[in-house]
């Protein structure tokens, strides 16, 4: 069965309000085998939520709308869904009582929220005025199941989880949705499908999914099948498959980050780590310290921004500086040697470079990042020259940094 997720309100058509209910239905969704093919925001208009509902209507089977139950004039989904049904709205006796109960003593009316298409189910709401509404039958030609439920978050998930779930675990066929993550490192993402594609299109029932970022590339793959084990299987061939192909570019399995890798393989080395960071900023230990208990191997380090502190804080000759620029492979490599030196750490790192959006010139434009690996058996340095803002090329910079780390430590 597929399912859609229509989520009412002009609120979240601006830049001020996240749609996050859809994120949490969709994985309460998943994991009933459900598979949810739309996603949508529609402002506070009828028409458009009618027009909203006849489209989810025709291409899938179960429609889950969160929001606009509320008292107001622009609360509207009810009558929406109602028109694009072709049924009425009545107003629930019950549902009124308690609402007038308990808005008696504060003079407040709150009928419109006992409104109720004809023929639906109502489902409690302990934590809000808003019942929500399920509805199950023959609409548009074929059987549907259509949920009303409340925008706000907190009331939204108890109600699903009291309410709902089960109602779906009753209609829905069985089946087990999996899903497995590769996650790559200094690959792109073109030159990642280019070698996977020919794998990944050999398994017609995995869908594949590639999602880049700076200096990552994410491989989800999702299959769909009667019991959890034959799914399983599914995606594990192919991550296999394509794992075998990518070899040391995959750095994560089962959804861990690069910085929770490094750290793995810091403590199976017994190793420790300090770094030097110029245009990185602090970036670099920041996500190395994210990882709870990185105090294990990480020893510290120091943002040496200014040529001055780049000598006092990491030992960089100030003639090194003078000769090569702040911005080169010497001074990465001075940098890495130097804070480990100090540190007494078993790995140094070092990275100089120009983030930009300034200070670019021809022979060294924004971009240009050097980084540099120091051990007991020599250093290592990398040049690359990375595309984007300054956010992104400082992002990349501490990406390369992190996989060479993990890639010397293999």
């Amino acid at each position: 069965m597929h399912a859609e997720i229509i989520a009412v309100g002009s609120e979240l058509l601006t830049p001020f309000r996240m749609d996050t209910n859809s994120l949490y239905l969709t994985e309460q969704l998943n994991l009933l085998g459900v598979d949810v093919i739309f996603k949508s925001i529609v402002g506070d208009d009828l028409r458009r939520l009618v027009a909203a509902a006849q489209h989810a209507l025709f291409r899938s089977d179960i429609l889950i709308f969160s929001g606009g139950l509320g008292p107001t004039e622009d609360d509207l989904t009810r009558e929406a869904v109602a028109e694009a049904l072709g049924v009425g709205v009545q107003r629930d006796p019950e549902v009124l009582a308690r609402l007038e109960e308990r808005f008696a003593s504060r003079g407040w009316k709150m009928a419109k929220q006992a409104d109720v298409l004809e023929g639906t189910t109502v489902l409690p709401n302990p934590n809000g005025t808003a019942p929500g509404q399920w509805l199950s039958g023959q609409f548009d030609g074929r059987e549907h199941i259509i949920v009303l439920l409340p925008g706000p978050p907190h009331e939204l998930k108890a109600l699903f989880e009291a309410e709902v779930r089960d109602r779906l675990r009753a209609k829905v066929p069985p089946a087990f949705l999996v899903t497995r993550t590769l996650k790559v490192a200094m690959l792109g993402e073109s030159a990642v499908d280019a070698r996977i594609s020919p794998i990944y299109k050999r398994y017609a029932d995995v869908e594949t999914t590639i999602l880049a970022g700076a200096g990552e590339v994410e491989l989800h793959f999702k299959s769909r099948a009667a019991t959890r084990d034959a799914a399983q299987r599914r995606v594990d061939d192919v991550a296999g498959a394509v794992e075998d192909e990518l070899d040391d570019a995959v750095y994560s399995r089962n959804g861990e980050s690069l910085e929770q890798i490094v750290g793995y393989w810091l403590q199976m080395r017994n190793a420790t780590l300090a770094v030097a960071e110029s245009c990185t900023g602090g970036l670099l230990a920041e996500r190395i310290t994210s990882v709870p208990g990185s105090s294990r191997y990480f020893l510290g380090g120091a943002v040496v921004y200014s040529n001055n502190l780049k000598t006092e804080l990491a030992g960089v000759p100030a003639e090194m500086i003078d000769r090569h620029g702040a911005v080169s492979r010497e001074v990465a490599a001075a940098l890495a040697e130097g804070i480990r030196y100090r540190c007494e750490s078993t790995l140094g790192i070092g990275i100089t470079g120009v983030a930009g959006p300034a200070g670019g010139t021809p022979e060294k434009p924004v971009g240009l990042v050097f980084h540099a690996v120091a051990s007991d058996t020599g250093t290592e340095v990398v040049q690359r020259n990375f595309p984007g803002d300054r956010k992104r090329i400082r992002r990349f910079a501490s990406t390369m940094a992190l996989d060479m780390v993990r890639k010397k430590l293999m």
